[in-house]
């Protein structure tokens, strides 16, 4: 039995290995750029954040959140983890379930899962080809017309990252078999302000506890750090809510407290107590935020820079602390998908079974990872989404393999 492999990414690599551990079999592995893996490079900013410990209890997203669960319980993160370890990659695991290689570099992740399938004299991977066209008959799966195989698996990944990878491949591939997509919006991206000051901050950092609002009104909430760039916020707290901000027409802003762990009441105090220094403006909330952090929440509480903190009044005071603790800074909308890292939305779910990854349409044929309309949250869910599905899909299409 030959098996057909579309994409070595992720899921597509895990795919091929799950595949090729059934007897008789071949797998023909097809990656449309020169080298396996791309952007799986570039994940966890070159770390590889590779699973979450926490990913069978929550954090995932689509038309059916509940489609994930069965490759999930199938393949959990800590047999994910001794998979990896027999393929021969050291992990170390966070307080917060994230998993990274030991090595702290994501290539050790591609390297492991490279020279695994170069090893296995029963994968076949062909690099720099992009199949175009995929057809069906009597006898089996026709790639471009000149591939043929038995079952066949579409891994190409989703529309996100165009810069390393990302294309509508899969979705058309599948299009033509009958499946329907819903719409694809950019996930774990950065979202633009409109706050005029936002490039004084750039680079800044700041745990945070955060609202996001809709016409005044908080559809969700998070806690974590919010990075500043040159053009809006950044970070794991905005990654995880920016797959919804700005989907509808409306007012859409955040509410930063950037001093969840202190009261209102008791910031008020301490600045009270700083009336008794010599303290220009610009130094109110040294020691409490980032120096630049500081200054501008100042200013955005409009008070001049030319004062002294003893001549502030308390309801000088008291603007300063309603702004560090509610810092309203509005959205006009995320960046596009070359610079997101996930794909919100795919392939429907609802004509595939959970239990293989098989097209309920066309029998023998898969879809694993990203192409589907499954995502999750940040911080390793997403890849171990891709590990999960992607072994299912690979044991699935092996099994009864003469």
């Amino acid at each position: 039995m030959i098996i057909g492999i579309i994409g070595a990414g992720a899921s597509g690599m895990a795919a091929a290995l799950a595949a090729s551990e059934a007897e008789n079999t071949e797998v023909v592995l097809i990656e449309r750029q020169a080298r396996v893996g791309k952007k799986l490079l570039a994940t966890g900013n070159g770390r590889c954040n590779l699973s979450n410990l926490f990913a069978l209890q929550q954090g995932y997203h689509g038309e059916d959140a509940g489609f994930s669960r069965a490759a999930l319980n199938c393949y959990p993160p800590e047999e994910t983890l001794a998979w990896f370890r027999s393929l021969g990659l050291f992990t170390v695991s966070e307080a917060s379930g994230r998993v990274y290689p030991f090595s702290d570099h994501a290539n050790s992740v591609v390297d492991v899962l490279r020279l695994n399938i170069a090893d296995r004299k029963n994968i076949s991977l062909l690099t720099g080809k992009e199949v175009c066209k995929v057809r069906r008959d009597a006898q089996g799966f026709w790639l471009d017309d000149e591939t043929r195989c038995d079952r066949l698996i579409i891994a190409c990944g989703g529309l996100a990252g165009t810069k390393l990878g990302g294309s509508l491949s899969g979705y058309k591939l599948l299009a033509k078999f009958g499946h329907r997509s819903t719409k694809l919006r950019p996930s774990l991206v950065q979202i633009k302000t409109k706050y005029a000051d936002t490039l004084a901050l750039k680079g800044v950092r700041a745990e945070c506890n955060i609202k996001i609002l809709h016409n005044n009104e908080a559809v969700k909430e998070n806690a974590g750090e919010v990075q500043f760039t040159e053009i809006g916020l950044s970070g794991p707290v905005i990654f995880e809510i920016s797959r919804d901000v700005c989907m509808k027409a409306g007012h859409w802003e955040a509410c930063l407290d950037l001093l969840p762990g202190c009261s209102e009441s008791d910031l008020f105090a301490e600045l009270q107590r700083r009336r008794s220094t010599g303290l220009s403006v610009d130094e109110l909330l040294t020691g409490v935020l980032h120096n630049r952090l500081g200054r501008v929440l100042v200013k955005a509480a409009g008070i001049s820079n030319h004062k002294l903190v003893s001549d502030l009044s308390d309801r000088e005071l008291q603007d300063v602390c309603s702004i560090v603790k509610g810092w309203r800074i509005a959205f006009s909308e995320p960046l596009d998908m070359s610079a997101a890292q996930v794909t919100a939305g795919g392939v429907r779910t609802d004509d595939f079974d959970p239990f293989t990854m098989e097209s309920k349409l066309v029998p023998g044929l898969y879809a694993c990872g990203e192409v589907l309309d499954v995502d999750g949250d940040c911080g390793g869910y997403n890849l171990q989404w891709a590990w999960s599905s992607g072994r299912l899909a690979g044991t699935s299409a092996g099994k009864g393999a003469l």
